[in-house]
């Protein structure tokens, strides 16, 4: 498996491929119209601008990605970021997941980036396994806050620390550079 920066032309139509059922028949995600390849691709392009947006491979197949973006438009929010990762059905329990999230909490940190968040529709015991087994913390849950697959939904939120916090003020984060 390979984990590398996602190439929009290459990469959009696999990964909207793997979003399309989180969309479609689940509440996992609140888009309730699954976004096409050109819109994958616009995102991809944004995140990258200033963040990350990974795939992982086999071959020339992706089994999955994570991507990370701004959590909050205030300026005080500038270190922190919102976090998602998306494994193909397919390759569930293989360790794409876990690969794909280290590989771009390294990144992160390599930017300057201080604290990750995840936001997981509740119940979603798989994913909230696996952002905890990777260093995640529940930190609160909004109650009945989106309606979706015929009910309103929790959303908890999961917090990891990527640096420690320090003294003074921090450098501003990098941007993320190349794609390698």
């Amino acid at each position: 498996m390979t984990i590398r920066p996602a190439d929009p032309a290459r990469d959009a139509a696999a990964c909207a491929a793997i979003y399309a059922p989180s969309v479609e028949s689940t509440p996992i995600s609140f888009e309730v119209v699954p976004p096409d390849a050109g819109e994958l691709g616009r995102r991809m392009t944004r995140y990258q601008a200033t963040h990350q947006f990974l795939v992982a491979e086999e071959g020339r197949t992706v089994l999955g990605y994570a991507y990370a973006c701004r959590w909050g438009e205030r300026a005080a929010y500038d270190w922190a970021v919102e976090t998602s990762v998306y494994v193909d059905d397919c390759h569930h329990r293989r360790g794409v997941g876990r690969a794909l999230y280290a590989e771009l909490f390294e990144r992160l940190r390599a930017q300057g980036y201080r604290v990750a968040v995840a936001r997981i529709t509740l119940p979603n015991p798989a994913s909230s396994a696996l952002h905890e087994s990777i260093g995640f913390v529940p930190v609160g849950t909004l109650r009945d806050i989106g309606w979706k697959a015929g009910s309103w939904r929790d959303v908890g939120y999961w917090q990891l620390d990527l640096r420690p916090a320090g003294e003074g003020a921090p450098d501003p984060p990098l941007p993320s550079g190349p794609a390698a």
